[in-house]
């Protein structure tokens, strides 16, 4: 049998950032990644430290666990990890499930893998990562993804870069670059994942500063410059 490591599943919520900035959405988290991003804000689904929390489930009991929480108050999952893109065709068949039910799936992954159900996603988020996380993007992979999703002719996939410092603002206008037809949103870094009560006015410090850099930027005028908005909102607490 197909199954899906998954970590937690919660909603309805409201999506704080991306494409579907604002829509409302249950979240399926996987389990598993292949990087290690050294500011990542769901370490604990690749660190160990909630291993004992993992299920594995196939996807009609994730369906079954949807609907519970929110039977009829919901038409849209985001499926998020770790990096969803490391689960072949289980994570097909839980779209084609959804689908079926008139229900839109958003995943976000870092354009390390690609999965031929990518082109069955309803809103498909590429966020590969900048230098501040540590990690190094294989251009050739990203490059190998991005024809692909173009190949289909099907307008579903975006850019995401999370942008910390001036280097990572210089990897965005990379990527930008490189990628000119596709939508890039960028959004400031959660610089503290831990810190307890109301983060509201270090986050909007942090999105004002990436606010001038874009406005500046000639090369840029085409780019969304989003907030983290669960984050405003909730700050750090999980789940939400």
């Amino acid at each position: 049998m197909s199954k899906i490591p998954v970590i937690e599943i919660f909603g309805p919520t409201i999506q704080g950032e991306g494409a579907v900035i604002g829509v409302k959405t249950m979240f399926v988290r996987t389990y598993g990644c292949d990087y290690r991003c050294g500011w990542c804000d769901s370490a604990f689904t690749w660190d160990g430290s909630a291993k004992g929390q993992v299920q594995l489930k196939e996807p009609e009991e994730i369906l079954a666990d949807l609907d519970q929480l929110a039977a009829g108050n919901y038409d849209c999952v985001t499926i998020s990890g770790g990096n969803p893109a490391l689960i072949g065709a289980a994570m097909g068949e839980f779209i084609d499930l959804l689908h079926a039910r008139g229900i839109r799936a958003a995943i976000e992954t870092q354009g390390s893998r690609w999965q031929e159900w990518f082109h069955a996603v309803d809103i498909l988020t590429i966020s590969p990562k900048p230098p501040s996380s540590g990690m190094h993007t294989d251009w050739e992979v990203l490059d190998g993804i991005m024809a692909n999703l173009e190949a289909k002719g099907a307008a579903t996939h975006s850019l995401k870069v999370v942008v910390f410092d001036a280097e990572d603002y210089a990897y965005a206008r990379q990527v930008h670059l490189r990628y000119p037809s596709v939508p890039l949103f960028l959004q400031p870094g959660n610089e503290n994942v831990t810190e307890e009560g109301d983060i509201s006015v270090r986050l909007l410090t942090k999105l004002e500063w990436l606010f001038q850099l874009v406005i500046a930027d000639p090369q840029m005028n085409r780019v969304r410059v989003l907030p983290q908005l669960h984050a405003l909102i909730w700050h750090n607490k999980r789940g939400k």
